[in-house]
């Protein structure tokens, strides 16, 4: 039987493709903002609301572990084969119900927040879980007028960062042209 763990667990999830240093860099912001111990980058297969990626898992898996070898708070996992699907409710359920992670802080930028409410069981990813947004340029005032925003009112942390230049989107279309 798992213990239960009375940690505060960060949840960086996504395609990381490619993983950079602007995840590294919020994951490190959001371990001492929030007090969290541990912050689990979970790769996933593939993003429900994007084309498929452009490194296969097992690079990307790869890449994020490397990029975060001098970092001991982030722990890298891929749980898709585990709870057969990249639906973070499912993710989110598995940690708490299997692992018995009762202190979730869910990690996005402030473009996810406007579109969360597309997400399958969003009212339960943030019943379950406390929602830490991250600045994204352009999108941090249209963020807090989301429909998620509204509905949890003050209950979002909001991390004004500086702004990260680099982005996956960026390093995609840098490796297309360069091949």
């Amino acid at each position: 039987m798992v213990k239960p763990e009375n940690k505060s667990v960060g949840i960086l999830g996504g395609s990381f493709d490619p993983p950079h240093k602007g995840h590294l860099t919020i994951s490190k912001i959001a371990i001492k903002k929030a007090k969290l111990d541990k912050i689990l980058w979970v790769v996933t297969k593939k993003n429900p609301f994007k084309k498929n990626p452009f490194y296969s898992l097992s690079q990307r898996i790869k890449l994020t572990k490397k990029i975060t070898r001098n970092t001991r708070k982030i722990q890298i996992v891929h749980l898709d084969k585990i709870i057969k699907s990249s639906r973070t409710i499912n993710m989110i359920n598995y940690l708490i119900k299997i692992k018995k992670i009762k202190n979730i802080f869910f990690i996005i930028g402030s473009d996810n927040l406007i579109t969360l409410h597309k997400w399958k069981s969003w009212k339960k990813i943030v019943k379950l879980s406390k929602l830490i947004v991250f600045s994204r340029k352009g999108y941090d005032s249209k963020s807090k007028k989301s429909i998620v925003a509204k509905y949890l009112k003050s209950k979002i942390i909001f991390i004004n960062n500086k702004p990260i230049i680099v982005s996956s989107t960026n390093l995609r279309e840098k490796n297309r042209t360069s091949n």
